[in-house]
């Protein structure tokens, strides 16, 4: 009963927050767009914005590690595992600098998505091979300028918190950019916010999000890159899942059949 009161709660202030949280953007954006041509201010304000609502949850205890790996002076393609909605203010709560990669609907919605316009991040329409295109070709350019891009390389959330197979979409990118793939690994908000519902939490959950090695472009091709990357965040997410003493049951393969087709066609 408690954590569906606290959860009610943090979920009224989501969403009683967002206009006021938006209003300061447009001043930002206002402030900074002629000087900040890359949106670096305005990206930082959203990180505050998505990151404290992580902060002041009382039901989540949150830890990150592995910043130190990263040079401020470099671009990376970030590739984060998808797990929940509670992903986004997770990945904004590291207070990373990057352009994010989203599906077309997020931009749409009020104030959050008017905000994702105002950052010009990149949107991707599923399933729509010149949306992929544009895409890439879109984040070509930020990585050019220098400018790091947030992606998550399975396409979709997962439904069993386990890893589903990875596009190669991210990897190409890298290669034709020569940029390294930094792996993030996040654990925890497939509990947080759980597929059937919101109130289904249970306790408090302990976030832990593992920022990998960079890897650079090296690989002879995007399949292979992508496998080298998916190999290590499965490998980090087995230590998390030891670090709470975590002990998945085994798919069944008819349902990791159906997850991956799921992926592939999303």
């Amino acid at each position: 009963m408690r954590t569906a009161i606290h959860t009610t709660l943090f979920w009224g202030y989501f969403l009683l927050s967002m206009p006021f949280f938006f209003a300061g953007a447009l001043v930002i954006f206002a402030l900074t767009f002629a000087f900040d041509r890359n949106g670096r201010v305005l990206h930082a304000y959203t990180c505050f914005w998505g990151g404290h609502y992580v902060f002041i949850n009382p039901m989540w205890r949150w830890e990150i590690l592995g910043k130190e790996r990263l040079d401020p002076k470099r671009a990376y393609v970030f590739c984060a595992n998808h797990q929940s909605s509670g992903d986004i203010p997770v990945l904004f709560a590291t207070m990373l600098p990057f352009k994010f990669v989203s599906k077309h609907s997020n931009f749409k919605a009020p104030f959050l998505g008017w905000n994702m316009y105002l950052n010009r991040y990149v949107r991707l329409v599923r399933g729509d091979a010149s949306s992929a295109a544009a895409m890439l070709a879109e984040c070509k350019g930020w990585l050019d300028r220098g400018v790091s891009v947030m992606m998550f390389p399975e396409g979709t959330r997962s439904r069993t918190g386990r890893f589903l197979p990875f596009k190669p979409g991210a990897f190409a990118l890298a290669l034709q950019a020569k940029a390294p793939v930094v792996p993030i690994v996040i654990d925890g908000t497939f509990e947080a916010v759980p597929p059937d519902g919101v109130l289904r939490q249970r306790g408090i959950i302990h976030v832990r999000v593992r920022v990998g090695e960079p890897i650079e472009a090296d690989f002879l091709d995007p399949r292979a890159f992508a496998d080298a990357v998916r190999g290590k965040m499965v490998e980090t997410q087995a230590e998390l899942w030891k670090l709470r003493g975590f002990a998945p049951p085994e798919e069944q393969p008819v349902r990791a059949a159906e997850a991956a087709r799921e992926q592939l066609s999303a």
